[in-house]
């Protein structure tokens, strides 16, 4: 079953990358990791950690002076909620379309193709 997850945009994966990094952490915290990263001003960051407690993948923690961040999804929570989407939207919900065409189009080595036949063998046990 899963999770229902609320979609999240690609500049909002960058400050929940930073806040699944190390968390809690300040705003101007994750400012600073970002600033690295991109080249966003400090105000478009704090509109982004706005915006994602607003849709409750991140929670907020006020007990202290300055306010903490923290995730309320896991990344892999997040990651299967995005594949998910993505296989909706691209491949009509259907998976094994899309692994189709991407083992087609891939390039694997031996080792690859050894490796997925083993995960294919263990989930077919499992079913």
């Amino acid at each position: 079953m899963a999770i229902e997850v609320p979609s999240i945009s690609e500049s909002e994966w960058e400050v929940m990358n930073v806040l699944w990094e190390k968390a809690p952490q300040t705003a101007n915290e994750v400012i600073f990791s970002l600033q690295g990263r991109t080249d966003w001003k400090p105000k478009t960051v704090r509109t982004l950690l706005d915006r994602l407690v607003q849709k409750q993948v991140v929670g907020v923690n006020k007990n202290q002076k300055v306010y903490t961040f923290f995730p309320l999804y896991s990344q892999d929570e997040c990651q299967q909620a995005e594949t998910q989407s993505f296989i909706k939207r691209i491949y009509g919900g259907t998976l094994k379309s899309m692994l189709v065409q991407f083992i087609q189009e891939e390039s694997l080595s031996k080792e690859d193709i050894n490796e997925l036949r083993s995960i294919l063998d263990n989930k077919s046990k499992k079913s």
